[in-house]
């Protein structure tokens, strides 16, 4: 265990609950901190359940493409805490990441405070610290008391696709959900999001009409479709053809397109169409339908390929089953491991279909992994006992069937182990 890592765990004691919506204990710690969230580079907000990371790829290299430096926050970590944190391009050092765990802790003082709001603290300190030309920050959970919401007035804010999710925190409806996604609205600031259920446009139409944010809607202020050699997007101010996105999968056309729309509507100086063409040819975001290359991949016969993907919920599996039928040149494998808690049968109802095999995994470090059995029986019986990925893949090999394609999905969690497993690292 890192020096940093040590004292995340040391932080866990100073709150009864891992979560719990609310803005009023890091304003008192921002405030004692001499508020650096007044103190940052321009910021893009960015909410949704999910995209978020992609939208927040697409942003940060098209940034970069126009010789920006860029923060980013982001949660959750996958392999190490540090992730989460990146300053100017680069992930924070283990130096820094544990001074400003440090500081902040002794400033906190002992004062009751959940880990995440003292890591975003930690983040908002480094920010304002390190120079920058744009900050892309991602709502940990929700948006209207999620800790990232303290930033009184970003640039732009961007919402990506909403569907049910932590209804435990945010409520039972879409229409409550979007509710709170909404929260990171602010007065006068634009605000783009892409295709969205009418009932969760619906709020964040009333939401931004009656804040005055100005909100650029998907086939409304803008719009995206495919073209044989990349992604054709319009709005108001015309017309870009551009290449295909680097990151895979029909619904990246939404997030990039969410991420040029949030852009153009805050407009600034460096943002050509150049840059946006080279940001979407090079943006990265691990586990997002991402080939994996090392260890575990070794386990398959030549010819086979491994997929990862963290999507975990019911929008996150029509988005996989979205991208399955461009596998039917092989057959398709799927190895799901989920959280505790997730719809599970939500989530593998439209890939069922589409599955040529479904394996049932809980890693042995996964955090709250679903028990096996209970996958299994979300899939109707479909679904065969891993009862772990490399065992998934080690009978797919012995099976010798016919080179297929294998996605591991369902859980950011699961999807963390894998990259462990397999040796991939995350820079």
């Amino acid at each position: 265990m890192s020096r940093a890592e040590a004292i995340i765990d040391r932080l866990h004691a100073l709150h009864p609950k891992l979560i719990d919506l609310s803005l009023g204990r890091l304003q008192r710690l921002l405030a004692a901190l001499g508020h650096p969230e007044r103190h940052l580079p321009p910021v893009v907000h960015v909410a949704g359940t999910n995209g978020k990371g992609s939208t927040c790829a697409f942003l940060r290299a098209i940034a970069e493409a126009a010789g920006q430096r860029v923060h980013v926050y982001s949660s959750p970590h996958l392999v190490r805490f540090h992730e989460r944190i990146r300053l100017a391009g680069a992930l924070v050092s283990e130096e820094a990441l544990a001074a400003a765990l440090e500081e902040v802790e002794a400033v906190n003082a002992g004062e009751p405070i959940t880990v995440f709001e003292v890591t975003t603290a930690v983040a908002l300190l480094l920010f304002s610290r390190v120079p920058a030309d744009l900050l892309v920050l991602e709502v940990g959970l929700g948006g209207r008391y999620d800790a990232t919401n303290v930033v009184e007035r970003p640039a732009a804010c961007a919402i990506t696709s909403i569907s049910m999710d932590h209804m435990d925190f945010l409520g039972d409806s879409l229409a409550g959900i979007a509710g709170e996604k909404a929260g990171i609205l602010k007065p006068g600031v634009p605000a783009a999001t892409g295709l969205q259920q009418p009932e969760a446009l619906m709020v964040l139409e009333a939401e931004a009409a009656a804040l005055g944010a100005p909100l650029a809607v998907r086939n409304q202020g803008w719009s995206v479709g495919w073209t044989e050699s990349g992604l054709r997007y319009t709005d108001g101010e015309g017309s870009l053809n551009l290449p295909r996105p680097a990151l895979p999968g029909p619904h990246q056309a939404d997030n990039a397109g969410i991420a040029i729309a949030a852009l153009r509507g805050w407009n600034p100086p460096w943002l050509t169409e150049a840059a946006i063409a080279a940001g979407l040819t090079t943006a990265t975001w691990p586990a997002r339908l991402q080939r994996l290359h090392g260890e575990l991949a070794a386990l398959l016969p030549q010819g086979w390929e491994l997929w990862l993907d963290g999507g975990h919920n019911a929008g996150a599996g029509a988005a996989l089953a979205a991208h399955l039928p461009l596998w039917e040149d092989r057959p398709r494998h799927l190895v799901v491991g989920m959280k505790q808690g997730k719809a599970s049968a939500a989530f593998l109802a439209p890939l069922l279909p589409l599955a040529d095999s479904l394996w049932a995994v809980a890693e042995p470090g996964q955090h709250l992994a679903m028990p096996v059995e209970d996958i299994v029986a979300a899939s109707g019986g479909a679904a065969r006992p891993g009862p772990h990925v490399a065992d998934a893949l080690r009978a797919l090999a012995e099976a010798d069937g016919p080179a297929g394609r294998v996605l591991v999905c369902g859980s950011l969690y699961l999807a963390g182990e894998v990259l462990k497993a397999d040796r991939t690292a995350i820079v």
